[in-house]
């Protein structure tokens, strides 16, 4: 029973060395010419890497062995489903909601929006938009299936919405938001999320797997975009309206000033 858990393990230990090597090397020649980081530290950075490397090859075969037959078991049987069409909407968006919590990358860019921004976008307000942007377009993948939508009938408008949105948001937050479309694609939705819509479309009927299954991660990767963006609106009308009310306040203090006095 172990053995068949790590099957493939050695082939999985090969691939994750052969892509932290190359940082393993540039870190050691910067450490060398530029860097010359004390001993204690470079010890430390050395457990970092092979924690790093481990948790990597685990989390790599426990996606081979789990998360993908999982997921591809889940869309096969939603798709069989009477209602299908009825369920898979809302199954989508909530897995799209989840999955998105539990997702590191997009901690890690919450985390450091807050930092650099001292507290002004919040890592929750943030996680929540990307989570309910994720939510929606695993919603839109799943009716893209059931209905036979083209892609681009989607993409194209998506994007061309995104352009507009840009004319009338902050820089801070279109920076924010085109890398968000980029880390929401992590290694959880792409797992998960993907193997279920590749499982809905090989059991839904006149579906192609390879055709419609495929996709949704360009999909994930709008959206965000789209959320946060609208998320830098709301937060530009907060600040104007805080602005307008500043001075009215003002007034009325100094009103109240001279009537004192």
């Amino acid at each position: 029973m172990i053995t068949h858990f790590f099957y493939g393990f050695d082939h999985v230990l090969y691939e994750v060395a052969m892509a932290i090597l190359p940082l393993i090397v540039m870190f050691a020649i910067f450490q060398v010419f530029f860097l010359r980081l004390s001993l204690k530290k470079v010890w430390k950075m050395m457990i970092g890497i092979t924690l790093t490397f481990f948790g990597l090859s685990f989390f790599l075969q426990g996606v081979g062995i789990g998360f993908f037959p999982a997921g591809q078991a889940i869309g096969e049987m939603l798709g069989q489903e009477p209602r299908a069409w009825l369920y898979l909407p809302i199954i989508g968006l909530v897995f799209g909601f989840v999955v998105t919590f539990a997702e590191p990358a997009i901690r890690i860019l919450n985390h450091e929006v807050e930092k650099v921004t001292a507290g002004s976008i919040s890592s929750n307000v943030l996680l929540l938009t990307l989570s309910i942007g994720v939510a929606l377009s695993i919603a839109l993948s799943m009716v893209r299936i059931i209905v036979g939508i083209p892609l681009w009938l989607i993409l194209v408008p998506g994007y061309v919405i995104a352009l507009i949105l840009i004319r009338f948001s902050k820089k801070r937050f279109i920076t924010i938001a085109f890398d968000a479309g980029g880390v929401a694609t992590g290694p959880m939705t792409v797992t998960f999320i993907m193997a279920i819509a590749v499982g809905v479309a090989n059991v839904t009927e006149g579906r192609d797997p390879l055709m419609d299954g495929f996709g949704m991660i360009s999909l994930v990767a709008l959206t965000p975009i789209l959320s946060v963006l609208v998320l830098g609106l709301l937060y530009s009308k907060k600040e104007e309206a805080s602005h307008d009310k500043t001075p009215i306040q003002t007034h009325h203090h100094n009103r109240e000033k001279e009537t004192s006095q």
